[in-house]
Formats: structure tokens, C-alpha cells, sequence
């Protein structure tokens, strides 16, 4: 069965990952559009960039591409995950939650900045979670507050991840004002580059469109259908079947684990919230929100012990999902 397969860590999981996700996105290859062009950056570099912006590729190379490089975010996403020890055990859960989590929703399966922008996620996270036990961690935050101002230029809601690194803070540092000014130096550098660049192409009053975002009012458009709604409830179930497996084993785990479980839920909270930043809400956006419930479920899925019991679960969620593709 699936999950018990992905319970072992073990090299050749990774060639059913990949069969796994050509599966998962089955739908679209079989229904593919006649075209589909991808917009990559957000205007803090689309602007700059013009008509280069615009990925122009068939829809079959396009769905591909995505599917590759999900592919590596996933293993990525598993081996920060297990050089972290978070579930306890290593094993290729978290690569195929994440698989599957980016599968949910046709907008996930192509080119995206949201897409893009999660390279950047898993890539934070791993310096985020190495924090714990640093003596000095000035630098670190200085380069994460770069990190994230790279991201938000690549896709301006990203911006809701500065807030993450304060987060990290609180959760793992003892009070140093230091330390909390660095993580502003970092991004205020990367804004002051950009404007830089703009300055010296003569678009200067394109810059100061960067931040219209701040002047969206509530609530912005939402282009979501009521029934799309529905993919999510195995999810949810199996996230609920979490917080049951968590309860028990919470205080049992170390303070590490117990602390990085905590910041994951911020990372989902800001995620989730960012949605504010968005003038056109599309179920693409909450790609973001991937790689801390990637963890959450492989979470479950390793201290699971019906074996019956789970691998259903995970089969309805992949049956849930090829049935919207199709229908």
C-alpha cells in the first residue's frame, strides 16, 4: 500500500513519488487547454522585465515543468524534514503529502509564482528551524529578511513571511533588539536595490506601484467556486485525525520538535492571511500553505497504527482529487 511504502526511506520512493504525481495531475494532461500562458513575477520584476514576463510555452510542457519542479520541492521539503528529526523517524511521508497538497487544485499544477515563491519557503524554513541553540544569530535573520524580500518581489503577498522570522524569535531566542532589527535591514536592502535598478531604467514611477497591495480594501475579489471547496475535506479530516496523534505525543517530544510544530503553524496562519495582498484571488495563492500541511499529515500518516484505517484515508484523498480533475 501507498503509505507503507512511503513510511520506508529508501531512494526508490522517489520514482514513486514522481509516478505518484503524473497520476495526480492525470486530469490536466488529458485536458489540456489550447493555450496557457504563465505570468511569473509580480510587478516588482514584471515591470522591469515587460513582455519577458510572460512564459510562453505549450500547456503539456508547462503542466511538465510544474510537475518537476514540485518534484523537488517535495524531496527538498522531506530531507530538511528529516535532518530535523520532526516526525521522529525518517521516512518519504512528507514528500508525498506535499505531492499530493499540490495537486488539490488545477491552478497548482502550472507555472506560478506561488510556485516559485514555495522554493523560497522550504528554503526559509530550514534556516528558520535552525535558529534553536545558535549563539549568535544576527546574520542569519539579516539574510532571511533578504530572503523574504526576494520572495515578495516575486510574488508581493510573500511579504507576510517577515512577520515569520519575529515569529521564529519569540519562539526560539530569548529578547535581543539586535536581532530583531536585522531581519528590516535585510528586506529594507533588497527594496533599495530595486529601487536602485528603477531609478537607473528610468521607471521610477513604477516603483511606488509595488505597494498598492496596501491599499486593497476588504475583502478583495475572490475567484474561488463553492464547490471546489470540497477537495478539502479529507484533508481537513486527516488534519483533524492529526491533532488527535499530536495531543498524545506533544509533551513526549523534545523541545525542539514541540517548538518547530509551533512555528509551522504560524508559517500556515500567514499563509492563509496573505490572501489580503491579493487584488484577484485565485486557489493558487494557497500553494503556500503546502509545506507546513505537508508535515502536519506526515505527521499522522507516521504514528498512524490501523494500517486499514489510514491507508483509506490517504486513498480517498487521491480519489477526491482525480474525481475534481475529471469532473
Amino acid at each position: 500500500m501507498i503509505i507503507s511504502q512511503f513510511r520506508n526511506y529508501t531512494p526508490v520512493n522517489i520514482l514513486f513519488l514522481s509516478f505518484v504525481g503524473f497520476v495526480l495531475c492525470l486530469g490536466i494532461f488529458l485536458h489540456l487547454p489550447d493555450k496557457l500562458d504563465s505570468v511569473i513575477f509580480e510587478p516588482a520584476l514584471g515591470n522591469l522585465l515587460g513582455e519577458n514576463n510572460l512564459i510562453n510555452l505549450s500547456p503539456a510542457t508547462n503542466v511538465f515543468i510544474t510537475l518537476i519542479l514540485t518534484i523537488f520541492q517535495a524531496t527538498i521539503l522531506n530531507r530538511i524534514t528529516s535532518h530535523f528529526n520532526l516526525l521522529g523517524k525518517p521516512s518519504f511521508l512528507v514528500a508525498l503529502m506535499y505531492m499530493t497538497l499540490a495537486s488539490l487544485f488545477l491552478p497548482f499544477l502550472v507555472l506560478s509564482p506561488t510556485l516559485i515563491c514555495n522554493f523560497i519557503s522550504i528554503w526559509m524554513l530550514s534556516k528558520l528551524l535552525s535558529l534553536y541553540r545558535q549563539t549568535d544569530v544576527k546574520a542569519e535573520m539579516f539574510d532571511l529578511g533578504m530572503i523574504v524580500g526576494i520572495g515578495s518581489l516575486i510574488y508581493f503577498p510573500f511579504l507576510s513571511m517577515f512577520f515569520l522570522l519575529w515569529i521564529s524569535l519569540l519562539i526560539f531566542r530569548p529578547f535581543n533588539w539586535r536581532e530583531w532589527i536585522t531581519p528590516l535591514l535585510g528586506l529594507a536592502t533588497i527594496y533599495f536595490i530595486l529601487a536602485v535598478i528603477y531609478l537607473w531604467v528610468g521607471k521610477m514611477e513604477l516603483f511606488y506601484t509595488i505597494w498598492l497591495p496596501f491599499t486593497y480594501k476588504f475583502p478583495t475579489a475572490i475567484r474561488i467556486q463553492l464547490v471546489d471547496y470540497l477537495v478539502l475535506v479529507p484533508v481537513l479530516f486527516t488534519l483533524i485525525l492529526f491533532l488527535l496523534i499530536l495531543k498524545d505525543n506533544f509533551f513526549k517530544s523534545i523541545v525542539h520538535i514541540r517548538k518547530s510544530f509551533q512555528l509551522l503553524f504560524f508559517m500556515l496562519c500567514l499563509a492563509v492571511a496573505s490572501f489580503y495582498w491579493n487584488k484577484k484571488l485565485t486557489e493558487a495563492h494557497f500553494l503556500l500553505c503546502a509545506p507546513p500541511i505537508a508535515i502536519y499529515m506526515a505527521y499522522y500518516f507516521t504514528y498512524a497504527k490501523k494500517k486499514w484505517f489510514f491507508e483509506v484515508v490517504y486513498a480517498i484523498i487521491v480519489l477526491t482529487i482525480i474525481y475534481f480533475q475529471f469532473f
